[in-house]
């Protein structure tokens, strides 16, 4: 696949998160599997994996000439990604935590960043049987065995002043998002575990906005923001930054943000001006 257009490269990656998912699928159904703590105390197990191992193996077999940058691989220093006009980035298994406590909201991911901006962006649902896929400047979509069809974010009757629905985690205490929302609005929370099924669901019009607090990859972003802007939502950082890929040492995102309906005044929606982010350097 040398002379690989991006329909081919989309194609590649919905066969590979599919796949992959069915693999995971079925150990999560055994509940045979290992957890271990890395050495930032985040889980993984042994699903994880061997997802991927599914996924870069795939990849390296159909893509040789495009690197990979995944969240269990070792990873290349700044010097050597610099070079890379494009690679694929991974994460197998995002939600593992949901994993393990067999929540059910876990996902593959699996983004083609080019130029340093997601183009292609693939995240599986493995027990929802879904799979959200987008390539830059053809659309949102969303496959399911009954279905295909294009997806957009949800558009408020009234953007100033319509109940805005907030995918909160499971796992987070409510307050500390909700504490950074304007009073003044009014919300309704749908607990979701995985931050790429909470983008997901902001994607498809389920949710309006979902804000991240605490550490995460550049795997946790790449595919979920390039579905999320083709459905006409957003992806930032939490002060309003763009996020940025491949661009420093670090690999960690800041908190950020991801926006639906962009009629919104979001920055007065999320009072973030006064929390120090730890986690942008």
């Amino acid at each position: 696949m040398s002379e690989d257009t991006h329909e081919d490269l989309l194609e590649l990656a919905k066969a590979v998160a599919i796949e992959a998912g069915e693999a995971i699928l079925t150990v999560y159904d055994k509940g045979d599997f290992d957890a271990y703590q890395k050495e930032d105390d985040s889980p993984v197990t042994s699903a994880d994996y061997l997802a991927n191992d599914i996924i870069t193996q795939r990849l390296s077999e159909a893509t040789p000439h495009i690197p990979i940058l995944s969240e269990e691989n070792k990873h290349a220093s700044l010097e050597e990604r610099k070079t890379w006009e494009r690679y694929w980035l991974i994460d197998p298994i995002d939600g593992t935590q949901e994993f393990i406590a067999r929540s059910g909201d876990f996902a593959v991911n699996i983004a083609l960043i080019e130029n340093n901006q997601p183009s292609i962006g693939v995240i599986f649902w493995p027990p929802g049987q879904s799979l959200y896929y987008a390539q830059k400047g053809k659309g949102a979509f969303k496959a399911c065995p009954d279905e295909d069809k294009q997806i957009s974010v949800r558009k408020l009757d009234d953007p100033k002043n319509s109940v805005v629905m907030i995918a909160i985690s499971r796992r987070q205490s409510r307050e500390k998002v909700l504490n950074r929302m304007c009073a003044k609005r009014v919300y309704q929370t749908l607990p979701l575990g995985s931050c790429s099924l909470k983008a997901c669901f902001i994607a498809e019009g389920k949710a309006d906005v979902f804000m991240r607090i605490g550490v995460t990859g550049e795997w946790d972003t790449g595919a979920a923001q390039c579905i999320v802007s083709e459905a006409g939502g957003a992806i930032a950082a939490a002060n309003f930054e763009p996020l940025t890929y491949n661009q420093r040492h670090s690999l960690e995102n800041p908190d950020f943000i991801i926006m639906g309906d962009q009629r919104v005044a979001w920055q007065d929606v999320i009072q973030y001006n006064d929390f120090v982010n730890p986690h942008t350097h």
